[in-house]
């Protein structure tokens, strides 16, 4: 069935370039000495191209954003309460064991459902709640003068940094965890070509 319109394979594959690049670039920044040791890249160079990164993954996610309020994608996104915690539940234990039986999915894919409950929350979380925290630390660490100079006596500067880092590890993570499942489809590699032709091989 065709899942996924061309705006957001070109969104996917954009966002997921430049993470990669900020996730480069940002432990080039931390590891490496502005003198003597380099990580991957000079720190300089990391800077430079973090930021330029920054700035195109700031104007990749108002897009996904906007095109979600005026597209039907932004549906997928909606979480309802009614059965909630039990079809987590469900989606968890079919992860972590029903799934090594052969049972089938308990929430197959359809066009009007393209997200398991498992999915939608942690993509929710990513979307709407880590990646707002990571543009808005970013900028406000980019523009330090817009920070807040203490904060219960604590400098804003160094509190911005922790959300920064933070935010950024948790995506990081969920980039990691979002590319082992995508080999969970009908054959590991359905779900990748699904990205890239906008078809989803049933399984």
């Amino acid at each position: 069935m065709y899942l996924y319109p061309v705006w957001i394979r070109l969104w996917h594959i954009i966002n997921a370039i430049l993470f990669i690049i900020l996730i480069v670039t940002g432990l080039s920044m931390q590891y490496t000495d502005k003198q003597d040791y380099i990580l991957v890249v000079s720190f300089a160079r990391a800077v430079k191209w973090h930021n330029i990164s920054a700035v195109l993954l700031t104007v990749n996610y108002i897009f996904f954003v906007t095109s979600n309020l005026i597209s039907e994608n932004g549906r997928y996104y909606r979480i309802s309460k009614k059965n909630f915690g039990s079809d987590l539940f469900k989606q968890l234990r079919y992860y972590s064991w029903n799934m090594f039986k052969g049972e089938k999915h308990p929430f197959p894919v359809t066009t009007e459902r393209k997200f398991n409950p498992l999915q939608k929350f942690s993509y929710v979380l990513a979307m709407y709640f880590a990646f707002p925290l990571l543009i808005l630390s970013g900028l406000g660490l980019m523009f330090p003068e817009t920070i807040i100079n203490r904060i219960f006596g604590i400098s804003g500067l160094v509190l911005t940094d922790i959300l920064h880092i933070t935010m950024g590890f948790c995506l990081t993570i969920f980039m990691v965890i979002h590319i082992y499942t995508c080999t969970l489809g009908a054959r590991p590699s359905s779900l990748f070509k699904g990205i890239i032709s906008g078809y989803h091989e049933s399984e």
